[in-house]
């Protein structure tokens, strides 16, 4: 049964808005982002040996271009261009939020993070990407387990190999050249 007002629009939805709120304040965050980025860029320590191209870089970019977008988006809400509401027709109001679910997925991240240290990030991050995916509903468990072995290694490779960042490799797999970072 839906409710309708006197105007025959639906209930929630006012006709003719005149302070789109929601719209304004998100293009005033992630303006407020851009202009946060901005000064927090210019903190970046950057060396003398830099080139045209240091480390606030990037951050200047993205930080002009929130700034920019935001701008941007409240011009046009001003203007009159506004989202329209979301039908909902496949927004199933009787379904809500499994805990249990969640708390199994914040348990297996938990998991993760006191797993690093001694196991390696490797063996963390299978418990965590395999977890994930049996939690999710994904069978079978070692099927998943191989899938997150798999990927685990690769991005052990991938950052401690390729890039060098310092990923743990652990005590199963300490030594082996290309999973050092």
């Amino acid at each position: 049964m839906s409710t309708t007002h006197s105007s025959g629009s639906p209930a929630g939805v006012r006709a003719g808005r005149t302070t789109p709120a929601g719209e304004l304040l998100f293009a005033g965050g992630v303006a407020a982002l851009g202009v946060f980025a901005l000064v927090r860029a210019g903190a970046i320590n950057e060396p003398i040996t830099a080139g045209s191209m240091g480390p606030r870089t990037l951050p200047y970019l993205v930080g002009g271009a929130l700034v920019v977008a935001g701008l941007a988006v409240a011009v046009a809400v001003l203007r009159g261009h506004r989202g329209e509401a979301e039908e909902g027709e496949d927004v199933a109001d009787v379904d809500h939020t499994d805990w249990a679910t969640v708390g199994m997925l914040v348990g297996l991240l938990v998991l993760h993070i006191f797993l690093i240290v001694p196991a390696g990030w490797p063996v963390a991050a299978t418990f965590l990407f395999a977890g994930s995916a049996v939690v999710l509903g994904a069978r079978p468990w070692w099927r998943t387990a191989l899938v997150g072995l798999a990927l685990s290694l690769v991005l052990q490779v991938a950052f401690a190999g390729g890039l060098g960042v310092s990923l743990p490799a652990g005590p199963l797999l300490e030594g082996v050249p290309f999973l050092d970072g």
